[in-house]
């Protein structure tokens, strides 16, 4: 297999520095020399087991031309235009998915991470080429290259003998790889944003002297909210302003800055920047618009190139702001209206006007937002790079992203899932009905639109999908200051029957339960609150209800060991005592620490945020109460379920499979017959119905015989894809004349077609029809597909979609997720699936999208349940190159 190289990239290293990384190219020869003269001796020593000089110029010359031979790979890692080291894997001949690796870096550089950085992108060229396992030789001295190695292989044997180490590197950039990859990647990431989101000093350059504008509005916000570090207004002519003694520029600053903010026309940002990175700040926030939202990309690229020129990072441009709240810190660095609440969400909007609204309504409902950031044109700093930051961030409880769109949403499902895991993750995606969905011709891939494959990668990484932002602010709201539920029962205690039954209604059609109580409970209602209107689940207290009925009612339901959350409803009467009931709901919950709990008070003009020491959260209404709840039982179902495991899957040839599809493509993108498909498919030990090209009516008769009556003939042209609408199927042919006719008629609807062909099939009959594919997303990845088959697949569109790489977990819980997954256990005495094989047939098509990204559209349908196993009986492939798409694994700045 050729080796693919990527475009040159930055990176952080284990500071949190940027540095670059680019494939080696001839020019770089006399660089090369360079690099290797300034090594020290025992560097030699250890890299090449001598300390001959005469050998560093044939090592320069063999890695500028490496990549060029086709027999290996070379890169480089480079900082202000300087190589810093040099990494390279060469095949073995007789052995081409091994190969040998070296890697050097220089004096001065080498506790930066460097060469770990330089070998996880060195493996993933090596795992995409087919290369298996990398190895080398190390000095039993060299105990930095024994410690990469470790990182990079944890547990993998390295035999000693004669003062050497034999390393071996396994190319398998899945699982335990990705994980370490990635964990690397948050440390780097939240010592690169600490300057940002944890400034110690800020600098703001834009502020007008009279006050008005951008730069003076937020200036005056981060002085009116008392920065806890050194402020430094920055003006060429003003000696004051806000109360602060200014700088005429930041080269004049008594020392270098964390941050600044940037609210200058859009001309002059670029000077600034320069002047900030000479003046060593490290992370600028430019507020300034007129860049890509306005067309001028080139402008905003090299904004781009000058902070990378000068490690620092980004946030905007065209953006709002930032906030960071903590105590230590207390940062109000917007211009959005007032600044929000102290608490544990942090926030993130692609959107400012989002933003603003969004800090709004948190202040209103009394929500509190730890950190808050304005991405705006999202040049550097992206919503993966801030999901790294706060998964480390102890204040941080929940995390709420408003985004418009992924740069790399690969990486976000890695990034969301490790965050999820720890602490809730929601998200509103704008442009959901936006035009320019996929025009697909399959049964797979014309449903898998672009919010189709966000719903999966939401879905499989734990993150909290919201349909709007009041609802995501709402679900934050029981999320933040509420223990998560233990499952999906909930009670209700209210004086208004009415409000009971909506939210009994609103429970039903989010999956929570409102369950009827058992004896002991209803009892003891009872007894403590014999005047109720109804003792049962939801629980009316009536309209009269006095404080010592709220407190018993709420007090007997959260103790009974019955529901996994509650909901208080408290409408206010004539005749109700406001404060005390208010207060005895308070004070039943704060008893009850481990329940989670929503509140919903009707009637009030002006009703409180939040109840109680535990800030139970206050509705307007029971359905966006009982919602919010729903929201946090879903997650925390997620959370408790295993991840699953990468399975290991018997019997495939992937060797054999990628011989087949680069054959295929030298023909050319497209559909492909049914025969290669056919081929493909049991390369990865994918069950079909034998399929049987024909030539003649003799040929089809004697193929029908050998299958065995009845049978079907069909068209195997690779542009027809439904062919029961064009006549291109005859289906449960009985006899040699049936076969003859169908025949001839088949052939003659696909005559002058070239590539098209006739093919006999056995019937297979069973009472359920089921769909499987595949469809492949440039930014995306594939998606596999399960959903109901044959003629009710567009109808019905009971489908399932799951992002790669697929666990055993993701592949039992399609089917499982399935609206008529009843069907598939055998319902009313039909006949079960064999489950087992389902999972397996969908675990093999993920590894198959894996292994295979040039499978653009795979179409299953239908799938027939038969007794060992699933079958498969018609398919569907169509096959497209792959150019350049985002990469889960690698660590790489935007």
């Amino acid at each position: 297999m050729n080796l693919h190289l990527p475009p040159p990239a930055d990176a952080l290293d284990t500071d949190g520095r940027i540095v670059h990384i680019r494939p080696v190219v001839g020019s770089d020869l006399e660089a090369l020399i360079a690099m290797h003269e300034r090594c020290s001796l025992p560097d030699l020593r250890y890299r090449f087991f001598g300390t001959g000089r005469g050998v560093l110029a044939i090592e320069a010359r063999r890695l500028a031309g490496l990549n060029d031979s086709g027999k290996g790979a070379a890169l480089l890692v480079e900082d202000d235009g300087e190589t810093l080291g040099v990494a390279s894997f060469q095949r073995e001949e007789e052995q081409p998915d091994r190969a040998e690796f070296g890697v050097l870096v220089t004096p001065g550089h080498q506790q930066r991470g460097l060469g770990t950085l330089l070998l996880e992108h060195l493996a993933l060229i090596a795992a995409a080429g087919g290369v298996k396992e990398l190895s080398g030789q190390v000095l039993g001295g060299n105990h930095r290259m024994l410690r990469l190695a470790r990182r990079l292989a944890p547990g993998t044997a390295m035999p000693y003998a004669d003062g050497v180490v034999d390393v071996v590197l396994t190319a398998d950039v899945d699982g335990a790889f990705a994980e370490d990859v990635a964990e690397r990647e948050r440390a780097a990431e939240r010592l690169s944003l600490r300057p940002l989101l944890d400034p110690a000093s800020v600098a703001v350059v834009g502020a007008r002297r009279t006050g008005r504008g951008v730069g003076a509005e937020i200036l005056q916000s981060i002085v009116d909210g008392d920065f806890a570090g050194q402020v430094y207004p920055v003006h060429p002519e003003a000696a004051v302003l806000a109360g602060l003694r200014t700088v005429p520029s930041l080269a004049d600053l008594p020392a270098p800055v964390d941050l600044v903010i940037v609210a200058v026309p859009a001309p002059s940002v670029a000077g600034v920047l320069r002047e900030a990175g000479a003046a060593g700040v490290r992370a600028a926030v430019v507020v300034s618009a007129g860049f890509a939202e306005t067309g001028n990309a080139a402008a905003q690229d090299e904004l781009v190139r000058i902070a990378r020129d000068h490690d620092m990072r980004l946030v905007g441009p065209n953006c709002l702001g930032i906030v960071n709240t903590g105590r230590s810190v207390r940062l109000q660095a917007s211009f959005a209206a007032e600044p929000p609440l102290p608490g544990a969400l942090a926030l993130a909007s692609q959107s400012g006007a989002v933003g603003i609204a969004a800090l709004a309504h948190a202040t209103r409902t009394g929500l509190g937002i730890h950190s808050f950031v304005s991405l705006g044109n999202k040049a550097d700093v992206s919503g993966n790079d801030l999901l790294a930051y706060w998964y480390d961030d102890p204040a941080v409880k929940a995390v709420a992203l408003y985004l418009e769109s992924f740069g790399n949403p690969r990486k976000f499902a890695r990034v969301a899932r490790a965050v999820a895991r720890r602490k809730p993750v929601l998200a509103v995606k704008g442009g959901r009905s936006e035009p320019g969905r996929r025009a697909g011709l399959s049964h797979t891939a014309a449903a898998a639109t672009s919010d189709t494959a966000v719903d999966a990668l939401f879905a499989q990484a734990g993150v909290i999908r919201c349909d709007t932002l009041e609802q995501l602010l709402d679900t934050a709201r029981v999320l933040v200051d509420q223990p998560l539920p233990q499952g999906k029962r909930i009670g209700v205690v209210g004086n208004a029957g009415g409000v009971g039954v909506l939210a009994a209604d609103a429970a039903a059609a989010t999956g929570l339960e409102v369950p009827s109580l058992g004896p002991d409970t209803r009892e003891r209602l009872a007894a403590g609150v014999p005047d109720a209107a109804a003792g049962d689940n939801p629980v009316d207290l009536g309209a009269a209800a006095a404080p010592d009925a709220f407190a018993e009612a709420i007090t007997v339901l959260g103790s009974s060991g019955e529901i996994d959350g509650l909901v208080a409803v408290f409408a206010v009467t004539g005749t109700s005592d406001v404060d005390g009931n208010l207060d005895a709901i308070a004070d039943a919950l704060d008893a009850l620490p481990g329940l989670p709990a929503a509140a919903v008070v009707m009637g009030l003009v002006d009703p409180p945020a939040c109840l109680g020491a535990r800030r139970v959260p206050v509705f307007a209404f029971p359905e966006t109460a009982v919602a919010a709840l729903a929201k946090a039982a879903d997650y925390a179902a997620w959370r408790a379920r295993p991840l699953g495991s990468r399975p290991d899957l018997p019997c495939i040839d992937r060797a054999g499979a990628r011989a087949i599809v680069d054959r295929l493509l030298e023909a050319g993108d497209g559909w492909q017959s049914a025969s290669d498909a056919a081929e493909l498919l049991a390369c990865y030990d994918i069950q079909l119905t034998p399929i049987v090209a024909v030539g003649s009516k003799r040929e089809a008769v004697a193929a029908a015989r050998d299958l065995g009556f009845p049978v079907a003939v069909k068209a195997d042209d690779p542009r027809l894809i439904h062919k029961t609408e064009s006549g291109g199927v005859h289906l449960d042919l009985d006899s040699p004349h049936e076969v003859r006719a169908a025949y001839e008629a088949v052939a003659k609807s696909v005559e002058g077609d070239e590539g098209a062909a006739v093919v006999v099939q056995p019937m297979v009959d069973a009472d359920l029809e089921l769909a499987a594919g595949i469809v492949h997303d440039p930014l995306f990845g594939s998606l596999v597909m399960l959903g109901l088959g044959g003629t009710a697949t567009d109808l019905l569109r009971d489908r399932q979609y799951r992002l790669l790489p697929l666990t055993d977990a993701d592949a039992d819980s399609m089917w499982r997720s399935l609206k008529t997954a009843e069907l598939l256990r055998g319902y009313r005495g039909s006949e079960p699936v064999d489950l087992n094989a389902l999972t397996d047939l969908l675990e093999r098509l993920g590894r198959l999208a894996e292994d295979i990204p040039e499978i653009a559209e795979l179409d299953l349908n239908p799938i027939m349940p038969v007794r060992y196993g699933v079958q498969a009986v018609d398919l569907k492939l169509r096959l497209a190159r792959v150019g350049d798409e985002p990469d889960p694994v690698a660590r790489r700045l935007r």
